[in-house]
C-alpha cells in the first residue's frame, strides 16, 4: 500500500510539475518507480564498497595492478561492448576476486527507451559476464544513473538489484579539483559514511587522478577503521 502511494505521489509530481518533474524523477540515485535500488546501505558497520564505471578499457593493468597492491576489492560496472573490445580483462577481474556489475551494452541513456531495448543491454552484457567466470549475483547501474518506466519495470520484473551510489568525488568535470588526485582523495574521506558506495571512473582516458587518487582514499579510510568490501558483500551486511 505504501509503495502505491509513493508511485501516485510520483506521477502527480510528474503531472504537476512537468518537465521538471520529469527531469527529477529520470535522475533520482535514491529512487525509483519499481523494484529496489540501492545508494548505500544503513549499517553500524565500517563498511564501504569502491565502485568503478565504464570499463574496460586500455588502462585494465595499471587499475588491476593498484588494487592488487592495496590488497582491495571493488565492483567492476562493465560495459557489454566494452567487454568485447577488451578480451581477457573481465576474466582477469574474475579470478582476482573482483564482482562484475552490469552497465549496459551500449551506455546509452534508458530513459524513453522501449522493453525490447532494455531488455537486449542488459542480458547482452548478462551473458558476457557470465562467459567471464562470474557466478555471483549481477546487480545493475542505470548509464549516467538515468532511468524511468521501462528500466525498472524490467528489473523490478527480474528482481534484479539497481546500484547507484552516495559518493562520487569527481563527478564535476568543471571543476578543477576534480583531477587533484589530492582533492578527490579529501573529498571522498569526508563524505564516506557507514555503509557508503563510492563511484569513480579510473577506466575513462580523462579521468587519471582517480587512479592517482586511490592508494590516499584506501589508506585514509583504512586508518578511519573502513574494510573494504565488494558491493554484493555490503547488500549482505543490511
Amino acid at each position: 500500500m505504501r509503495k502505491v502511494l509513493i508511485i501516485s505521489a510520483v506521477v502527480l509530481l510528474v503531472l504537476v510539475g512537468g518537465g521538471v518533474g520529469l527531469y527529477l524523477l529520470m535522475n533520482a540515485r535514491t529512487f525509483q518507480l519499481f523494484g529496489g535500488l540501492t545508494y548505500r546501505v544503513d549499517t553500524e558497520q565500517k563498511v564501504v564498497a569502491l565502485t568503478f564505471d565504464d570499463g574496460p578499457s586500455d588502462k585494465a593493468p595499471s587499475i588491476e595492478k593498484a588494487l592488487s597492491d592495496l590488497h582491495v576489492p571493488a565492483t567492476f560496472f562493465l560495459i557489454g561492448s566494452e567487454i568485447e573490445k577488451h578480451p581477457g580483462v573481465a576474466e582477469q577481474l574474475v579470478a582476482q576476486g573482483h564482482q562484475l556489475a552490469n552497465h549496459s551494452y551500449t551506455h546509452t541513456r534508458m530513459v524513453f527507451v522501449g522493453a525490447d531495448f532494455v531488455a537486449s543491454e542488459i542480458e547482452r552484457t548478462d551473458a558476457l559476464i557470465r562467459k567471464a567466470g562470474y557466478g555471483g549475483d549481477i546487480v545493475f547501474r542505470p548509464p549516467y544513473s538515468k532511468k524511468l518506466y521501462q528500466l525498472p519495470r524490467y528489473l523490478s520484473d527480474h528482481d534484479r538489484k539497481t546500484i547507484t551510489w552516495d559518493v562520487e568525488p569527481d563527478s564535476d568535470a568543471g571543476d578543477p579539483a576534480s583531477d587533484d588526485p589530492n582533492a578527490i582523495a579529501r573529498t571522498t574521506l569526508d563524505q564516506v559514511r557507514p555503509g557508503s558506495i563510492i563511484l569513480l571512473h579510473p577506466w575513462n582516458a580523462d579521468h587519471d587522478a582517480d587512479l592517482a587518487a586511490l592508494p590516499r582514499i584506501v589508506d585514509g579510510l583504512r586508518a578511519k577503521g573502513y574494510r573494504f568490501v565488494t558491493v554484493n558483500e555490503l547488500l549482505a551486511a543490511h
